[in-house]
């Protein structure tokens, strides 16, 4: 009996976030900006003047407080399940970190460009990037993957997007980078799946 497959990397993910927030709780506030900022969290200035390019990339695993983890992790685990199985460990991995980084660049140019500067941090735009790739995998199979559809996605992308924009404290920047940076990797990346047809031994 074949094993049914399992979404190896988006657990390593989910893993990987829990552990760096739970680390950084033993040793101090994560909901304190300057705490997280000594620890990785994205700031414009310390990117752009203090040439921290590192933090494009450490930002994507920190979590204020533990409501901002949770809400996260449980987006990652529903959206990362049905994309890793469709596109592949390697390929889900690619999408889920150039999405993070993605995501991290457009708010960094946007917080330069306006000179509206914050400490951010958070998976939401790698999450936002497995949104975008999910939604270009259900195009290109006609509209449908499994129970996903392309307007149940759409409206997820709708709602996501809404809330964010109505909430404050939200970087939507990155969640569009994020969004965006997902659904084309997933263009170039994506291969449709052939149908499994089994070789029938002809009979002599």
């Amino acid at each position: 009996m074949r094993q049914k497959p399992e979404a190896i990397c988006t657990a390593a993910m989910i893993v990987i976030n829990i552990a760096v927030f739970l680390i950084l709780s033993i040793f101090g506030n994560t909901e304190d900006g300057v705490f997280m900022l000594g620890h990785g969290a994205m700031y414009e200035p310390a990117v752009a003047q203090g040439h921290e390019f590192y933090r494009i990339f450490t930002s994507m695993f920190l979590h204020f407080g533990i409501n901002h983890l949770l809400n996260n992790m449980v987006l990652l685990g529903a959206l990362g399940w049905n994309l890793e199985l469709e596109v592949g460990k390697v390929r889900f991995v690619v999408i889920y970190l150039i999405s993070g980084i993605g995501g991290n660049l457009l708010s960094l140019y946007y917080g330069l460009s306006t000179e509206t500067y914050a400490v951010s941090a958070g998976a939401s735009g790698a999450i936002f990037g497995l949104m975008g790739a999910l939604l270009y995998v259900v195009i290109a199979n006609r509209g449908r993957l499994g129970r996903l559809s392309g307007k149940g996605l759409l409206f997820m992308v709708a709602l996501s997007l809404y809330f964010g924009l109505t909430s404050s404290g939200v970087d939507n920047w990155a969640h569009i980078g994020g969004l965006i940076s997902g659904f084309i990797i997933a263009v170039i990346l994506y291969r449709k799946k052939k149908p499994y047809s089994p070789y029938i031994r002809p009979e002599v």
